[in-house]
């Protein structure tokens, strides 16, 4: 699945966001700087606008279809959204759904709105999911051909299928008795 700059940076960061440990700029920074957003140092003031927006943010992922589009319109609604087109460093005219003249925290949170939105009606609300290994929860954009992703990495999806593997096989997997005893005695 591939999303437009504006989704896919939007949906992206947004899942960065809120799978971040806390909302300090020293935690936020580089997320921001990894998704390339522009002016991504922010300071204190910043952090303390953001961190409730962030919390806003969370539902939507792993969220039906209708509470996702209810949360991204009311995200929408508060966001400093203003559609305009720009040209900079060389590129094509082409859109921006933020004022670049809004501070980084304004400016974060008419992207984060607008690529939520853009990734839910792009590909639908199934695409921003959380991790369905017991414990770990991630918020995840899936970008997978089928878009049936569950997990938000590998490592927790193999996990789980290891750990059903090996419910399957409990029963069958035990040794004889004899070899059980052997291996007590050469411990």
């Amino acid at each position: 699945m591939h999303f437009n700059t504006y989704g896919g940076t939007g949906a992206f960061v947004s899942a960065a966001l809120v799978n971040a440990p806390d909302h300090t700029p020293a935690v936020l920074a580089p997320i921001l700087r990894a998704h390339e957003i522009t002016a991504p140092d922010i300071d204190d003031a910043q952090a303390a606008r953001l961190s409730p927006w962030i919390e806003r943010l969370r539902p939507v992922f792993g969220a039906g279809l209708a509470a996702q589009m209810a949360t991204v319109n009311r995200l929408l609604a508060d966001a400093a959204t203003q559609v305009q087109i720009s040209v900079h460093g060389g590129s094509a005219p082409h859109l921006h759904y933020v004022s670049q003249a809004l501070d980084t925290a304004e400016r974060l949170r008419g992207t984060t709105a607008g690529g939520l939105a853009v990734a839910i009606c792009g590909a639908g609300g199934g695409r921003l999911g959380r991790c369905g290994r017991t414990g770990c929860g991630l918020a995840f954009v899936d970008t997978s051909r089928n878009g049936r992703r569950r997990f938000c990495s590998v490592t927790c999806a193999n996990r789980v299928n290891v750990a059903a593997h090996r419910a399957r096989n409990a029963d069958t997997a035990q040794p004889p008795a004899d070899v059980a005893a052997h291996r007590a005695r050469t411990r």
